[in-house]
């Protein structure tokens, strides 16, 4: 099967989020499947030319009555060209200096929402079309990921069918339905729709038009990231004004679980970590917990728990409830707990300003704003728990690693949260970690509260957990055989 992978973002080129590492993954699962499997994305200021292989002649993109002069780069991606019967995953770039020569995604410091983010990732969407052109190559699947490629099925089902596209099958993805891309609606001629179009491709909200919800409208099949996160979706507490239409598509939406790409997150072979460890060498743990302590000028000491949190610092991420200085529960939990707490994040600014008063406060808590890679495998690695109370929560990749690093997370009971947790069994020592079911600082204070007496009271629990937690199996391999069946009714879809 041919698949072409349609993002903002892709790791290791660019990342912001879960997303990049998400798309990356699933692409290098399929293409272990056997599957034809290419990447297009922009390329962004960040991401140097001189990596990458220029193709020959401008790529022309014709949007409405303009042509912008556009060129490609390619290259292949990490780790896929090991094997000498396998030929390397194609990522292509396209290069459009006024879009996309710029620092950031899709804001900066200074604009935290490009207002010409429409234009940018309208010339990424009709781009993808021509590239097939250039190239030759026509796929079976044209999967979008969020509201940046969600154009791509629209124009694929109101014109590309009619032209080389015609036996082409949309899937679209909700990473995180939270994030729609809402604009003005004088930017609707840049995405190369006619106005007769706005209402029936589902563009209109509000006098703005909506890039996920057109998408949402258009695509042949649509996907989430768990199974739990396509049930909610479909209630008006996590549908973000969408669930009607999702509710309407309910026969064409289907919750694949994330997979982890054990490449980069496994214990046994992180070469990020202190001290490379297995089930059955977990006493190694240790050594990671202790450079974890001295890299945060935290007391050496394994008997005391470590909680880490890697986080974006928005109010998905339950911070307000978290670090809030009127009522966040962070405070009284380091005051209250014989524990340490570890941030690594970065975000809105009243956070990272809290956090940093917190942490002068604090001697048992340790900051970072900001993110360093090789920190976040060592929290991963290094701490006892993981705390991850978002307020929703479509997949989550954190709690996985978490239970691949014998790291007990505690999440809230939400999205992908809730499909790869187990609630602790008191009794029993079953489980793989604690949940809360609401999203309140005493919820969490309780819950966090939980885990420090299990920690204290039932070490034999907490062992069996990290063992139970170790064992799960979170390989895109599974995730991937999902998605091949996806796209099979999507395929079918377009035949009848």
């Amino acid at each position: 099967m041919k698949i072409l992978m349609i993002t903002s973002e892709a790791f290791p080129f660019v990342k912001t989020g879960g997303l990049a590492d998400a798309v990356s993954a699933l692409a290098i699962a399929l293409h272990k499947c056997g599957h034809d499997v290419r990447i297009v994305l922009p390329r962004y200021y960040t991401i140097r030319r001189d990596s990458l292989e220029l193709l020959n002649a401008p790529l022309k993109i014709n949007i409405g009555n303009k042509v912008y002069s556009t060129s490609i780069y390619k290259t292949t991606m990490p780790g896929t060209t090991n094997r000498t019967d396998k030929i390397g995953l194609p990522v292509y770039f396209i290069d459009y200096e006024p879009a996309f020569g710029r620092d950031g995604v899709y804001g900066s410091k200074t604009e935290s929402d490009f207002r010409d983010n429409p234009f940018r990732f309208s010339i990424l969407c009709n781009g993808v079309f021509e590239l097939c052109k250039k190239i030759n190559w026509y796929p079976d699947i044209m999967h979008a990921h969020d509201w940046a490629s969600a154009l791509v099925p629209v124009l694929l089902k109101f014109y590309k069918r009619k032209e080389q596209f015609s036996q082409v099958s949309s899937v679209l993805t909700i990473h995180n339905l939270g994030y729609q891309g809402v604009y003005s609606k004088e930017n609707y001629p840049i995405t190369g729709m006619k106005w007769t179009e706005f209402y029936k491709a589902g563009f209109e909200d509000w006098d703005n038009i909506n890039f996920l919800k057109a998408g949402l409208v258009s695509a042949d099949v649509l996907t989430t990231v768990s199974p739990t996160y396509a049930q909610e979706i479909q209630t008006a507490a996590y549908g973000f004004r969408m669930d009607p239409i999702i509710r309407n598509r309910k026969s064409d939406v289907y919750g694949i679980l994330n997979g982890v790409n054990i490449d980069v997150w496994n214990p046994m072979n992180d070469n990020k970590i202190t001290a490379n460890y297995s089930v059955k060498t977990m006493d190694k743990k240790a050594e990671n917990k202790a450079e974890l302590q001295k890299r945060m000028g935290l007391k050496i000491d394994s008997t005391i728990p470590v909680v880490g949190i890697i986080t974006r610092l928005t109010d998905q991420k339950g911070v307000s409830e978290l670090f809030g200085p009127t009522y966040g529960c962070v405070y009284n939990m380091c005051v209250d707990f014989k524990m340490q707490f570890i941030v690594l994040g970065s975000g809105e600014k009243w956070c990272e300003d809290e956090l940093r008063n917190l942490n002068s406060k604090l001697p048992n808590m340790g900051v970072y704003i900001g993110y360093d890679d090789e920190l976040s495998h060592l929290i991963e690695a290094g701490s006892d728990f993981y705390l991850m109370p978002s307020k929703y929560e479509p997949c989550g990749l954190n709690q996985m690693y978490s239970l691949m690093y014998g790291t007990l997370p505690i999440v809230r009971r939400t999205g992908g949260l809730a499909d790869t947790v187990e609630q602790y069994n008191e009794k029993t020592g079953e489980g793989t970690g604690f949940m809360l079911n609401d999203l309140t600082p005493r919820s969490i204070y309780d819950t966090v509260g939980w885990a420090m007496y299990a920690w204290y009271n039932k070490p034999e629990h907490i062992k069996k957990m990290k063992i139970a937690g170790m064992k799960k199996n979170f390989s895109w391999e599974m995730s991937a055989k999902k998605y091949e069946d996806v796209y099979k009714i999507a395929q079918n879809k377009v035949k009848e």
